[in-house]
């Protein structure tokens, strides 16, 4: 098969959050199975060009129709880390893609429309015909509606779309100038409930609910997440759009790169460890107390990894670190915040806890130290409000460090409670989870961790080991979304 990825993001070389990471890890998934993968990205100003190897011109002179007129662009083409990706160029005032920054300006909505046509129009004059095009988020959210509604009267007519959906909290929100802008020039018809029209605001055209309605497939980053958009507030208002196409509608969990995030392999931990050889965690613990000054003493170390803001639960990581020192556990923060008043609250316990010598707070990133927390870690909390995915708690699970995850998202597709869950056998089991968004829930499942730790060790490193058992490669999502490609191919 021919797929052609189309993204805002494609990591390391645009990368913001969580999208480009799954459009890298899928492109590489698909080709290792033998499909032809190629993506197409913005050239963004502030991209890793030091991730891409040799850049080139691949179409000097390409039109797009931009209002009465046309916009000239350039198209570039390189590899990221083996894969094909061409960057779209525009050369006009707008200066779309050359802000500095991926996201944030007030045109966004206009910014990423130029660049779903300028995609379309580079495939059409290009004479490229892919099998499929997956498209990825609000910014691509018009390239299904501009395919069905011109581009298959153009020479289009054989290609399938493939949208994925990766967060709901932004669905690309327009006026009728986008419509304009792009050749959608019937606003009666567009604005209609049925196609693209807001469901909540009638003077509104929203580009996710377009991508919905008009793709071929849509899937989200997870089956339970997907059963929470449909179902429940976390579909920001597009539950009952994805109602009336739920025979189209799926959710396939995202996989995490082994390549990288892998114990046996790890290049910054100072001794790979395995399932059959688990001794080398030992020394990963060692070495995290060491560089963060922890005493060492005999306790669990309970980490936290991640962003410090409301999706993540941030009011449960305060106390969940507060009751682990009070349970004899030591704490590790790894994470910074969004909000300036989150940010200073960090930094105020920080100060507090500077000389307690089982608490460090690291307030930022630093990559080489989350391989090393995740190996030397005995527990990895995720105590989020919502989690589409969540890509933690597998990468906890790979590095035999037990996950307490509440039940949300993708955290109930991959986690199951040691003592509770009653559709896995308990050879299965693999962390612990709680439901509620308070105190007390937090408590319950991180005080039969550590109770587990202290009174059963044994146990503990089994239920670690099992967690470890469990394949949250690319492997099953690259098998799931080659289904969904066939399928709709056939449509």
């Amino acid at each position: 098969m021919y797929i052609v990825q189309i993204a805002s993001e494609c990591a390391p070389v645009i990368k913001a959050g969580g999208l480009g990471d799954v459009v890298y890890g899928l492109s590489r998934e698909l080709e290792n199975r033998g499909h032809t993968v190629e993506l197409i990205l913005p050239k963004y100003d502030c991209m890793r060009y030091d991730h891409i190897w040799g850049l080139h011109d691949a179409y000097k002179d390409l039109f797009v129709p931009w209002y009465g007129g046309a916009v000239h662009c350039s198209v570039y083409c390189g590899w990221v880390h083996g894969r094909v990706c061409f960057f779209i160029e525009p050369h006009c005032e707008d200066n779309f893609f050359n802000r500095g920054c991926y996201y944030g300006c007030s045109d966004d909505n206009m910014r990423f429309a130029f660049f779903s046509k300028a995609a379309l129009e580079f495939l059409l004059r290009s004479n490229k015909r892919p099998d499929v095009i997956h498209c990825h988020d609000w910014q691509t959210g018009l390239i299904p509606v501009l395919l069905y509604e011109i581009y298959k009267y153009n020479g289009m007519w054989t290609q399938r779309v493939c949208y994925t959906i990766h967060n709901f909290k932004h669905q690309g929100m327009a006026g009728s100038e986008v419509l304009r802008a792009t050749g959608l020039n019937q606003d009666a018809y567009y604005f209609q409930y049925d196609r693209l029209r807001d469901n909540f605001n009638p003077f509104a055209i929203n580009l996710m609910k377009g991508g919905i309605v008009y793709s071929n497939a849509v899937t989200t980053v997870s089956p339970h997440h997907a059963w929470e958009a449909h179902y429940t507030e976390v579909g920001s208002g597009l539950g009952h759009t994805l109602h009336l196409h739920q025979d189209k509608f799926t959710g396939v969990l995202n996989g995490i790169d082994y390549d990288f995030w892998n114990p046996e392999i790890d290049r910054y931990i100072p001794e790979h460890y395995s399932i059959d050889d688990f001794e080398g965690k030992q020394q990963a613990k060692k070495a995290l107390r060491s560089q963060l000054l922890l005493r060492d003493e005999d306790k669990p170390i309970i980490a936290y990894i991640g962003r410090l803001d409301q999706q993540k639960g941030v009011h449960l990581v305060h106390h969940a670190m507060y009751y682990a020192l009070s349970k004899g556990a030591q704490f590790v923060l790894l994470g910074s915040a969004t909000e300036p008043a989150i940010n200073d609250h960090f930094w105020h316990e920080k100060q507090f806890l500077n000389d307690n010598p089982d608490c460090h707070l690291e307030l930022g990133f630093n990559e080489e130290l989350s391989h090393l927390i995740y190996a030397g870690s005995d527990m990895i909390l995720v105590p989020s409000n919502y989690e589409p995915c969540g890509l933690t708690q597998m990468i906890g699970l790979k590095y035999g460090t037990v996950p307490i995850v509440r039940g949300v998202g993708g955290l109930v597709n991959t986690v199951f409670d040691r003592d509770y869950d009653q559709n896995k056998p308990p050879e299965k089991r693999n962390g612990y989870v709680f439901y509620e968004t308070d105190e007390a829930a937090v408590e319950s499942a991180l005080g039969r961790a550590i109770d587990l730790w202290y009174e059963s060790p044994q146990e503990f490193r089994q239920l670690a080991i099992q967690g470890m058992e469990y394949d949250y490669s690319w492997n099953y999502p690259g098998k799931n979304y080659v289904e969904i490609y066939d399928s709709i191919r056939h449509q």
